[in-house]
């Protein structure tokens, strides 16, 4: 008897769960094509109840629950409206129910196709930004931060972007949010320069790329990016935490970010760091600390030893010329000159070493007792200015200006003739230059 009833009772079951389903796909069927024509007020209904009674039936019933509700809610021109924030309250409902059920969702796409939680929860900022009635800012940070830190470079760019914008309403509302402020910063440049790196289409490439050249705009719109700030943020961390190397290494890339490389808090962050691990960018930073105390001939190692633990080239191109830029200020010219070819040795198409190195011709230009020899340095400078304009179009406008200004300290034709020297021959000029050029 009791085995009849169990039958029984298990049949009822099946039958019953045999109806659900067969109304979740008859109301699949109706929203989507409804979704489809753009019939939203129709779709409703029938897309919530599917997502009620058979949450995992079709991955779609997701996309098109988001446009339905997206839909209605647009033609709601009061925010404050009663179905207005039902709809809203829906739409964030969704995403929640899509990320409890999304291995389950994830199994009916390809595996190209299918999509992370942190994605989702990105989306649902992002979404909530656009929509909600009013925002609150710590909220969708948080929303926004665990979908970064989950994703990291596959974010979308939209997430990424609305992650920084967030990130620089709280630091301007609250300034203790300072330090995580810039290592937001970081993180979200980073994570579009993969992103652009990674992309195959061109015009998603393009649109990242656009998002990207609003970072910087909106990072200085902040109001906390000065050299000044990050003194007074990152000098006592460093003090209190001179053996994490953890937190000395966050302090040096933000520091070196925002070109306060000259700061004390940088100089100490270099130092400790040093003594923890000696990393190509501690040991550069002490460098800089010892070309600032004038001590050069104990700041050099520490340059070349940068230099040799370092392995991205660009990175050492940069190192190398920030040392000849420092040298050059003290007027250690031919020490200057060394760590300028250095920088082109690493990056033979920099601009900016070629002109330094102009600069620093053209700082000791006497090198013989004849005036117009000494005035044929100016043709070494001219020399390489051209050259900077040759291999960096982006220096063009820098070195035409200082052209025109060392053609008016070139010699006389009539000088050099009375030394032997005609326009076309090769001079070389002496001292610690030693480079020829050719006499105009």
């Amino acid at each position: 008897m009791k085995m009849k009833m169990f039958v029984a009772a298990l049949f009822l079951s099946l039958g019953a769960s045999s109806a659900i389903a067969q109304e979740c796909n008859a109301n699949s069927s109706l929203s989507h094509e409804a979704v489809r024509v753009g019939n939203f007020k129709d779709a409703y209904e029938p897309c919530m109840a599917v997502l009620k009674e058979c949450p995992t039936l079709k991955y779609y019933t997701y996309t098109d629950a988001k446009k339905i509700l997206r839909g209605l809610m647009a033609e709601i021109k009061d925010r404050n409206n009663a179905d207005y924030q039902k709809y809203f309250n829906e739409l964030l409902g969704v995403y929640d129910l899509q990320i409890q059920y999304l291995p389950e969702l994830n199994k009916k796409l390809k595996a190209d196709q299918q999509v992370s939680s942190a994605e989702l929860l990105g989306d649902k900022a992002v979404d909530y930004l656009q929509y909600a009635p009013s925002i609150d800012v710590n909220q969708v940070y948080a929303w926004l931060k665990e979908s970064v830190d989950g994703d990291k470079g596959a974010s979308k760019g939209a997430t990424l972007n609305a992650f920084l914008d967030i990130s620089t309403k709280k630091v301007q509302a609250d300034k203790s949010h300072t330090g995580q402020y810039f290592q937001d910063y970081m993180d979200a440049t980073k994570y579009i320069d993969e992103a652009i790196a990674n992309e195959a289409k061109a015009n998603t490439k393009a649109y990242l790329e656009a998002l990207k050249n609003n970072f910087t705009p909106m990072f200085v719109s902040s109001g906390v990016a000065d050299c000044e700030s990050l003194q007074a943020i990152y000098g006592p961390q460093i003090e209190e935490n001179k053996g994490d190397s953890v937190v000395l290494q966050k302090a040096i890339n933000v520091l070196k970010l925002m070109r306060c490389t000259e700061s004390d808090a940088y100089f100490a962050a270099s130092d400790y760091m040093y003594r923890i691990k000696p990393t190509a960018d501690a040991a550069i930073g002490v460098g800089y600390m010892y070309i600032k105390k004038e001590e050069y001939e104990k700041a050099l190692p520490y340059i070349d030893e940068a230099l040799t633990m370092e392995t991205d080239n660009a990175k050492k191109a940069e190192m190398a010329y920030l040392a000849a830029a420092s040298l050059s200020a003290a007027k250690k010219y031919s020490q200057a000159r060394k760590y300028c070819y250095d920088a082109l040795k690493y990056n033979e198409n920099y601009g900016n070493a070629y002109i330094l190195l102009a600069n620093l011709y053209a700082a000791s230009p006497n090198w013989s007792n004849e005036g117009a020899l000494n005035r044929c340095t100016y043709f070494v400078c001219i020399d390489k200015l051209q050259r900077a304009k040759n291999v960096d179009p982006s220096v063009t406008e820098k070195a035409n200006e200082l052209i025109a200004t060392y053609s008016r300290y070139t010699p006389e034709a009539k000088d050099l003739f009375m030394l032997g020297y005609k326009p076309g021959d090769r001079v070389t000029v002496g001292g610690w230059i030693g480079e020829s050029t050719t006499i105009r």
